[in-house]
């Protein structure tokens, strides 16, 4: 498995029902969020706003989930301006099915 990935911070991560439903929205974001200002979700990724709808949580805690997601390496983050989008870390999903297949 990429060494940049820690095993623990990534199941411990996906251990949680609605982030596992962020990561499998973010997977085809076109589908499941509207168009935004800031362009393309496929290529910019979602804005926290947009997630924090489709969540039906607080601000904060959506923001908790995703800085989780993203320190375990299974999101990116891109600022604009005062708004951050996040989208998925493909290469850490590929590294992750490798692991499965390999090392688990």
């Amino acid at each position: 498995m990429d060494p940049k990935l820690d095993q623990l911070e990534i199941f411990k991560a996906l251990s949680n029902k609605t982030r596992l439903q962020m990561l499998q929205w973010l997977k085809e974001p076109d589908k499941h969020f509207p168009a935004q200002e800031h362009g393309d979700c496929e290529k910019v990724g979602v804005c926290v706003g947009l997630i924090q709808q489709k969540c039906g949580l607080s601000q904060s805690t959506v923001s908790e989930y995703l800085t989780i997601l993203q320190k375990a390496g299974l999101l990116h983050a891109n600022r604009v301006g005062q708004w951050t989008y996040y989208k998925r870390n493909e290469e850490a999903f590929t590294a992750l099915s490798k692991a499965f297949k390999t090392d688990i």
